[in-house]
Formats: C-alpha cells, structure tokens, sequence
C-alpha cells in the first residue's frame, strides 16, 4: 500500500473521532473566504469549543458513512469545510450563520444534530434560535412577572388606603 493511502486512512480516522463525539455537525461552503478570515473563523470555533477543518469531500464522505451519517451527495460539491462541537448542539450553526452574515462568502450546506440530517434552511433556523443563557432569563422574566404585577398591586392598593 502506498504512502498516500495510509495517509488518507489516517484523516478518514480522524474525522470519523471527531464525528463519533460531536453533538453537532455542519458542513459549509468556505468559497471566497480570505487567509485572515478563514484565521478569524478558527479562532471564533475554538473559542466556542468548536472545531473548523478542511478535508477533501471524498474523504468527509467516507467517513461520514462508516459512522452511519448520511449527507446527501450533493453536499459534498465544491469546496467544504466542515464544523464539530462536542459541547454544544447551536454553536457550530452560529458560528457559520454570523460567518456568512460578516464576510458574505460562506455558505451553510447542511447539519447533523443530535442523530438528525438538517437541510440549508433548517440549519439556518437552527442557528437564529436565541443562546441557552438568553432563554434561561426570557424564562426567569416570564416567570416572576406575574409576581412583580401582584406586588405593584398590592403596593397601589396599599398607597391608596393609606
């Protein structure tokens, strides 16, 4: 066996650990984007405990299918890097979805989270949902305002008779 084919046995190995363990999977299209950016991008993943590659799309794909996740063909066309996050179901979609929206040349393909395939539009959604941290207060808002009425209540009720 050549060299060559060890060494692409050995990046198949590689994606397939990094995809065994992750949460989330998200395929982009990375056309267009510049040495710096691609650097900024990096740096945005690792800081959320994300990891960015490059592999060639037959290598992704054949290791994809040995762990079971099914990409359409069609994703594996052009030039493709791909997001893992072993920590966090959201942050690769956001990571991309605000790549796009600052540099304009990035492009979502698709997703695999939790088990589940996610086409262009539901990634996208999948990106636009608010972090965990801000759901946790929209929830702690929801629920003390009904108590924050009862004593603004109780406190005019109280004024009044006084």
């Amino acid at each position: 066996m050549s060299a060559n084919f060890e060494n692409k046995k050995l990046v198949v190995s590689e994606i397939e650990e990094l995809a065994k363990n992750a949460k989330s999977i998200v395929l982009v299209d990375y056309r267009g984007l510049t040495v710096s950016q691609v650097t900024e991008l990096r740096n945005s993943a690792r800081n959320a405990g994300c990891v960015y590659k490059v592999y060639k799309n037959r290598l992704m794909k054949i290791a994809f299918e040995n762990l079971g996740i099914n990409f359409p063909a069609t994703d594996f066309e052009g030039t493709s890097a791909v997001l893992f996050c072993q920590e966090d179901e959201v942050a690769p979609a956001k990571i991309a979805l605000d790549a796009s929206i600052k540099y304009g040349a990035i492009k979502l393909k698709s997703g695999y989270v939790t088990g589940k395939y996610y086409n262009t539009e539901e990634i996208t959604a999948l990106a636009k949902i608010p972090s965990r941290e801000i759901l946790l207060g929209q929830l702690v808002g929801l629920l003390t305002s009904p108590m924050r009425s009862l004593a603004v209540g109780l406190s005019e009720i109280a004024k009044k008779n006084a």
